[in-house]
């Protein structure tokens, strides 16, 4: 299994769940409403597969070894480019459920920060995931040695078997394909 070809291919069920995030934000936009539990399963899907399931593998396993390994570009490139997004998408997701819990108690007004907090994330997302498929990804193929990248296989992989065996891939694939047929 070649790690960063699997986490390439992770940002396109990636981007398909923004794009239902903002379908079903453009939906509460046009009817004035959400929808509770649709809201709820996005932040999990985020929570759980975008953030700790591909971006744990690319803080664990990629990041860690270019900012040991690939020199001082590489560290800036992580610490202060990727690493500060993921943080950034995180905060989204934290307001976005505040917001959400907020709209359920009855503050109608909280659409706003639920949509406001919904489609940043997807703007961020969408820009984050560019830069390392076209930037950070190929600059770790240049720059790190075979081995370093032999060992990041071997990791992304293991970690694969881990979450496959819990269900994590088919979970979230299947709820993609979910809201796919209701918002797209």
């Amino acid at each position: 299994m070649n790690g960063i070809d699997l986490m390439v291919e992770e940002h396109l069920l990636i981007k398909r769940m923004l794009q239902i995030m903002r379908k079903a934000c453009y939906r509460a936009v046009e009817t004035g409403g959400i929808n509770y539990e649709d809201f709820a399963e996005m932040i999990d899907f985020v929570r759980a597969y975008a953030d700790h399931h591909h971006h744990g593998k690319e803080e664990n396993y990629l990041f860690d070894a270019m900012v040991k390994h690939a020199g001082p570009a590489a560290e800036k490139l992580v610490t202060h480019g990727m690493l500060v997004e993921h943080d950034l998408g995180r905060l989204h997701m934290s307001q976005l459920d505040v917001a959400l819990l907020a709209y359920k108690a009855g503050n109608k007004e909280a659409i706003l920060d639920i949509v406001a907090n919904a489609i940043s994330y997807t703007h961020l997302l969408n820009r984050h995931i560019d830069k390392e498929d076209t930037v950070v990804y190929p600059f770790a193929q240049r720059t790190l040695k075979p081995s370093i990248l032999d060992a990041i296989d071997r990791d992304c992989e293991s970690f694969e078997q881990e979450q496959t065996a819990k269900g994590i891939q088919k979970k979230y694939t299947e709820m993609v394909e979910k809201f796919e047929a209701k918002y797209l």
